[in-house]
């Protein structure tokens, strides 16, 4: 090892990198022991290596969520990785918070692969050997914000309102749009698409001619049925999974005056 190389030198390299003993060493070697320019030497060589393995399909990854201390604003992000292994790696873990992080100072809105979110996903590449992609992010901002992250880091929802709702409330009507089957489509009646509820008219007219019914008796089962299917989609109308008797829907639980203005559920890989 030349004389302004030492072994501490490489051990700390490693720590900082992730990488082998071995490219530490000839990064060090190859920029004179400078531990800047090492980092960016390696970032270089390998970058080029991960690149030729871009067609590699990412299977797998994790969720992340930064929220303002205020809860005036939340960000979601999802990074994609090849193997469930890695995507649990405490280093990607860090990543996507820290890429939530950024996301959360950035404009409201889609966020991109910005200069600064871009070394963080080469660094998770270079050091797992693994195709990396930042899959997507979202910044949210509201008067009142909330959030839900699954322990498994694969589900998450994020939601917005036009005025106060305590943390804990936000946070159960997250995790009830993350695990009520079916999944809610909309808000409120007002957000199911026309040609949806055409659809399952059509659907639910042809069981009702079936059952042989007099016209308007099967008039009424289709309303009926109707109103069940949008009950079911919409969000404010779903019975609320946090009720231990399941009496309550969702609108339930909300402060008096207050609306859901936007909501989003994100799993990885959908």
């Amino acid at each position: 090892m030349s004389a302004n190389v030492s072994a501490k030198d490489v051990m700390a390299l490693r720590q900082r990198t992730g990488l082998g003993m071995m490219d530490c060493k000839e990064a060090l070697m190859e920029n004179d022991g400078d531990m800047e320019k090492a980092i960016e030497w390696l970032r270089a060589k390998l970058k080029g290596k991960m690149d030729e393995r871009a067609d590699r399909a990412m299977a797998q990854g994790r969720l992340a969520i930064a929220t303002a201390p205020d809860r005036k604003s939340v960000a979601i992000v999802e990074i994609n990785v090849e193997t469930d292994f890695t995507a649990r790696n405490e280093m990607v873990e860090k990543a996507a918070d820290d890429i939530a992080a950024l996301v959360l100072q950035g404009p409201a809105g889609e966020a991109s692969a910005s200069d600064k979110i871009a070394p963080i996903i080469d660094n998770i590449r270079i050091t797992t050997g693994e195709n990396t992609v930042f899959k997507r992010g979202l910044k949210l901002q509201a008067p009142c914000c909330g959030s839900y992250l699954h322990f498994d880091n694969q589900k998450a929802a994020v939601i917005t309102f036009d005025g106060e709702v305590d943390a804990e409330t936000a946070k159960g009507i997250c995790m009830h749009i993350v695990s009520h089957k079916p999944e809610p489509q909309g808000i409120s009646d007002a957000d199911v698409p026309a040609d949806l509820i055409a659809r399952q008219r059509e659907l639910a007219k042809a069981e009702a001619m079936e059952s042989g019914k007099p016209a308007e008796i099967a008039e009424k089962m289709v309303e009926g049925k109707i109103r069940k299917f949008v009950g079911e989609i919409t969000l404010l109308n779903q019975k609320y999974v946090k009720d231990p008797e399941g009496k309550k829907n969702v609108k339930d639980v909300l402060p008096k005056g207050v609306n859901v203005t936007r909501f989003l559920r994100f799993e990885v890989g959908r």
